[in-house]
């Protein structure tokens, strides 16, 4: 007897699929074509979305055009998807992914960090999988990798949790056991460092090149923090194939621009933002941030290579082809963070290939993708000394002429915001109190102003391309931030100022010198010896939670000393007023106290600079201390150099409402830019999904989402329709944390 098996219209469309592509694939090797070729028709031109950013090149660029400026005002919502299932999501959750899609497949994670496939076409779950690794801290999922081999007999997916990068099999989520050690490599080894008292995480996915995973990774930004090594890993044994240092080792290009073997103890100069790669050059482009700590560069003399550059590695190798520093000795936390662009330049019937790279200064890098020169001028300019005894700082600075700024490069008297006379007073006493705005000014210990601020300009989103037109879509954020260093006086002998400098120099930049908090980053800890305990607390600083990084590379003394230190200065705040608000007078003595007195007897004294926190510069709503436009959404042509529009990007409904004109949010998360005219976008803090026209700016359609989009949308297509699809992860800038997917198509009629 002969058993008939069923072949279901999915399973009949993969088989016609996977008879297109052995002819396809046949016809390939005929052509003998070059690797370009070869990975633009695995990957459907563009009819998937089969990468981080689009395409390899981080295009977030689309040739599909069934919709279109003509019709989208009839998109609707093809289907959702809810990825936690109804548990309950953590307020710390921020689901950023852009999805990738594969042969009508769909893959996303959701914020218990399970990775997932879904039927493209109408969001149905094929599986669902746990990462076989438990969270520790702070872990962004941006993304994930997909690679398979020469001869399409495997096919995995690749991404990260924590310190490890993991594998599984695309088709069914199985573990590859065989991948590392079973399953997962641990990101910590490898870096000359102890892997216990280290951390790193990798928020962006690594770039697939031939059977290499490509990869970098956050570290923490303090003293004691990890190296920013640039690694290459086996896609089908994991082992790791070569690495690049980005605090160079002696005998390395760059280690004269650090002291004498700092790279045994220096950290940061770290690509956690992702990467790009050109298929055909065999080429990988980096881009990397500050040197650690973030903001005290007295350790570090020198212009700090390869901190704040743009690299171009061989791919295979790992070995430096090229680089460009943008800012030399950071001071400011001015990584590049975003995946640069690999865009074509066409003018005058020549080509020219370019690196796109955005900027929280809010300029771009406009690079020749071979020899890494500018494409127009970039000036060296003086900049200010630093006013901090000991400190060092770079006497010029690179300044981009063209192409022009997407935000405004100064805070003048008359940008202080005008949406009411208070919010103008409030400002404008910050204002003046500040030392007066100047370029790269280095932080001194009179607050001076950061704008844009710490998070730009551009941020992790990065930009779309539209090769058509040569215009470069980048969203930004016109958001200035008030910074400084706190000089303190402290014994070295007391284990209640260790605790302090600990503090201040680990902790204080986010949770505040009197444990206010950063809203909306991190909580306030004024209570915190009235709700939590002491052991609890050292084994968050020990293990992170939330958006917090594990600080394990601080000693069992030094975590004690800090927490001994939290507490008392809790409740010192505590007992300082009572239920009206009054304050109290002094409490007595104690020895919790003296953690914070600085009446104790010092044997030996040293005066310590610290980083005095990331200080919103706002009026007393919180609105950006600047007019608006507040968050914008800009086209710029690269070949020209100038802007060709500016429209803001959100609202505020509150401000809306007293009859302010849109002012545009803070925002995060990237634009895609289609052949059919679109310029699709969510990012904003109002929680919308909005579709420009792209040649103007003219908005086309929104719509309100359950969460906001803090991630870069998809576009995709499947037997003839196309899709796209937003992540709406939410959890920041105030916002409520989400875990839904919603697909966009046109209705049947509406074609």
């Amino acid at each position: 007897m002969t058993t008939q098996k069923m072949i279901t219209p999915t399973a009949a469309h993969r088989l016609r699929s996977l008879a297109m592509y052995t002819l396809m694939m046949l016809a390939l090797i005929a052509c003998q074509p070059s690797s370009i070729q070869f990975a633009k028709e695995i990957n459907g031109d563009f009819q998937n979305w089969g990468h981080y950013g689009g395409d390899a090149g981080n295009s977030h660029y689309s040739t599909l055009t069934e919709i279109n400026t003509r019709n989208v005002a009839n998109l609707d919502l093809a289907w959702s998807y809810h990825s936690a299932k109804n548990e309950a999501i953590s307020a710390t959750s921020e689901l950023q992914i852009n999805t990738i899609i594969v042969n009508g497949i769909l893959y996303g994670r959701n914020p218990k960090y399970n990775v997932f496939a879904l039927q493209a076409d109408t969001g149905k779950e094929v599986w669902t999988r746990p990462t076989n690794t438990d969270p520790v801290g702070l872990s962004f999922m941006r993304g994930l990798s997909y690679w398979q081999n020469k001869h399409n007999q495997q096919q995995r997916i690749l991404f990260t949790t924590s310190h490890h990068l993991l594998a599984i099999d695309a088709n069914t989520g199985q573990t590859i056991t065989d991948f590392g050690d079973n399953g997962k490599v641990d990101l910590r080894a490898g870096l000359g460092r102890d892997v216990n008292k280290i951390s790193v995480y990798a928020p962006s996915p690594g770039v697939i090149f031939e059977d290499l995973i490509i990869i970098g990774t956050a570290v923490n930004e303090t003293f004691g923090a990890a190296p920013g090594d640039i690694r290459a890993y086996s896609t089908v044994t994991g082992a790791l194939v070569w690495t690049f240092h980005t605090l160079p080792h002696e005998g390395e290009v760059g280690y004269d621009t650090w002291p004498e073997e700092h790279w045994r103890t220096g950290g940061g100069a770290n690509a956690w933002a992702g990467l790009s790669v050109d298929v055909g050059r065999g080429v990988v482009y980096v881009p990397t941030g500050s040197a650690t700590p973030d903001f005290n560069g007295s350790t570090r003399e020198g212009d700090n290579l390869f901190a704040n550059s743009i690299l171009a590695l061989n791919a295979k190798t790992g070995e430096r082809i090229w680089h460009y520093q943008t800012v030399h000795h950071d001071l400011w936390d001015r990584d590049l963070s975003s995946a640069p662009t690999l865009a074509t330049l066409h003018s005058d019937g020549e080509k020219k290939d370019v690196v796109v790279q955005a900027s929280k200064q809010g300029v771009l890098y406009l690079l020749d993708r071979d020899s890494g020169k500018p494409i127009f001028p970039i000036e060296e300019v003086a900049t200010p000394a630093s006013p901090i005894n000991g400190e060092y700082a770079s006497p010029t600075q690179p300044r981009v002429t063209l192409p022009e700024p997407f935000t405004r490069q100064a805070f003048t008297p008359d940008m202080i915001t005008d949406i009411n006379s208070a919010a103008y007073d409030y400002v404008k006493k910050q204002y003046d109190a500040a030392a007066p705005f100047a370029y790269f000014r280095p932080p001194g210990i009179q607050p001076s102003i950061l704008f844009p601020g710490f998070y730009g300009g551009a941020n992790w989103g990065g930009g779309a391309y539209d090769p058509a037109t040569n215009l470069y879509y980048i969203n930004a954020m016109e958001d200035a931030n008030l910074i400084n260093m706190v000089p303190l006086e402290l014994s070295v002998n007391s284990d209640s100022d260790q605790g302090k400098l600990v503090f201040k120099q680990h902790c204080g930049g986010c949770h505040g010198d009197q444990l206010q908090g950063f809203y909306p980053y991190a909580p306030a800890l004024a209570d915190i010896n009235l709700r939590g305990n002491k052991q609890d607390a050292i084994a968050i600083v020990n293990a992170g939670k939330g958006r917090m990084m594990p600080f394990n590379y601080l000693s069992e003394k030094e975590r004690s000393n800090v927490v001994d230190y939290v507490f008392a200065l809790s409740a010192s705040l505590s007992n300082s007023e009572d239920e009206h608000g009054t304050a109290k007078p002094s409490a007595p003595s104690s020895p919790a106290a003296s953690a914070v007195s600085s009446d104790i007897n010092r044997l030996e004294m040293q005066t310590t600079y610290v980083f005095g926190g990331y200080a919103p510069f706002t009026d007393e709503r919180y609105y950006p201390a600047v007019k608006p436009p507040w968050g914008t959404l800009n086209a710029i042509n690269l070949v020209t150099g100038k802007r060709q529009w500016q429209v803001p990007l959100g609202e505020y409904a509150e401000l809306t409402a007293e009859g302010i004109a849109p002012t545009g949010t803070r925002n995060y998360g990237g634009p895609v830019v289609t052949a059919g005219g679109l310029l699709i976008i969510a990012a904003s803090s109002d929680e919308k999904l909005r579709i420009f026209d792209k040649s103007s700016g003219q908005l086309l359609w929104q719509y309100q989402l359950p969460s906001a989009g803090y991630a870069t949308p998809s576009t995709y297509q499947i037997n003839g329709k196309q899709y796209i699809v937003i992540s709406c992860g939410g959890g920041k800038l105030g916002t409520a944390a989400g875990d839904q997917y919603l697909a966009f198509a046109l209705p049947s009629a509406a074609k």
